[in-house]
């Protein structure tokens, strides 16, 4: 799994934000390479139930939580998407990293999933919470 690439609660809202036309557009292609297959992709649990509230909540126009639990669920019935979630073992890492290291836990949970799923790459708009020695944190907006 060396060469897939986690896809950040962002990446995925960028796609489906029309306030945002250039990094729309570029979401939208990486999404699209991902479901088509031309793109291996990861994505977690909490990713999914992020989009789902900032699409419906939070962007400037917001979609439906009808159509938004379409995507979510297309997304999880794709073979292209690997889905991966976290453990009680991993809540706790997160929050241990989040006290010492004084990061945004949301972040250092999504972190500690990729590094227990065995991903160490990242697509998101914030690389500063994804800078480490273990994650290569890619902006590709």
């Amino acid at each position: 799994m060396k060469d897939e690439t986690f896809i950040d609660t962002n990446i995925l809202v960028y796609a489906f934000d029309e306030s945002e036309k250039q990094k729309r557009a570029i979401a939208k292609k990486i999404v699209s390479d991902i479901t088509t297959g031309e793109m291996e992709a990861t994505v977690s649990n909490q990713v999914l139930a992020e989009f789902f509230i900032v699409v419906t909540t939070k962007i400037e126009k917001p979609i439906s939580a009808a159509n938004a639990k379409i995507i979510v669920d297309g997304i999880i019935e794709s073979l292209h998407w690997r889905k991966i979630n976290y453990t009680s073992k991993t809540v706790s890492k997160a929050i241990e990293a989040s006290i010492t290291g004084k990061n945004h836990f949301w972040d250092t949970l999504i972190k500690e999933t990729m590094l227990e799923n065995g991903v160490y790459a990242i697509m998101t708009e914030n690389t500063k919470d994804f800078k480490s020695g273990q994650i290569k944190a890619i902006n590709p907006l």
